[in-house]
């Protein structure tokens, strides 16, 4: 697996969807609209083309969820612990080698974020590849391999809760994109305005 080719059916997309939505008055992120359609379906319609199989990591709203087309799977740990207890749900789920982490509120994600990230992967011999663009580290866009659930679970269970921090414990390679914008997310209710106010436009 570390030298083959990029294939879609070697790698499973996971839409972490399963946040408390604290800087957006306690909603549900993922079924917020943007131009008239959920933020998450917007993702799915721009990562389902890169991988083969999808879930959605959710931890409200399933049945919602479950509408786009996707298995539904929630957290292990209680009480909304960050993206880290959703990825953890989707490895213990996933039955491919890999699997391509995105955010839920990213409808802009790059339509070659799986390849870009398979390569430098391989290349460099990492367990994880993470996107970079303009000298920012965006950590919730990350290719791992699924063999990496151990590491995971001790570092949760030890008390482990950022992301960054976790990266650091595993061999990570940063990957360069030309263009931040394509890593645009909604955080709060003037970001979702202003992205629909542009969506909206001619």
């Amino acid at each position: 697996m570390r030298n083959a080719g990029y294939l879609k059916s070697e790698i499973t997309g996971a839409v972490l969807a399963g946040g408390a939505g604290r800087r957006m008055d306690g909603a549900d992120k993922g079924l917020l609209l943007l131009g008239g359609r959920p933020l998450v379906q917007r993702v799915i319609e721009r990562l389902a083309p890169q991988v083969g199989p999808l879930l959605v990591s959710a931890n409200r709203n399933r049945e919602r969820y479950l509408d786009f087309g996707w298995p539904v799977v929630g957290d292990v740990l209680s009480g909304f612990c960050g993206p880290l207890a959703g990825l953890q749900a989707v490895l213990a789920a996933a039955r491919t080698p890999l699997v391509l982490c995105v955010p839920c509120d990213s409808p802009f994600l790059p339509a070659d974020l799986a390849a870009r990230l398979f390569a430098g992967l391989c290349e460099t011999d990492a367990d994880l590849a993470v996107a970079r663009a303009d000298d920012r580290v965006e950590r919730a866009f990350c290719l791992l391999r699924r063999e990496l659930l151990p590491v995971l679970d001790g570092f949760l269970v030890g008390g482990g809760r950022r992301v960054g921090d976790w990266h650091r414990t595993v061999r990570c390679v940063e990957v360069d994109f030309a263009t931040a914008s394509a890593f645009a997310n909604i955080n709060s209710p003037d970001d979702l305005a202003r992205l629909d106010a542009a969506a909206a436009a001619p």
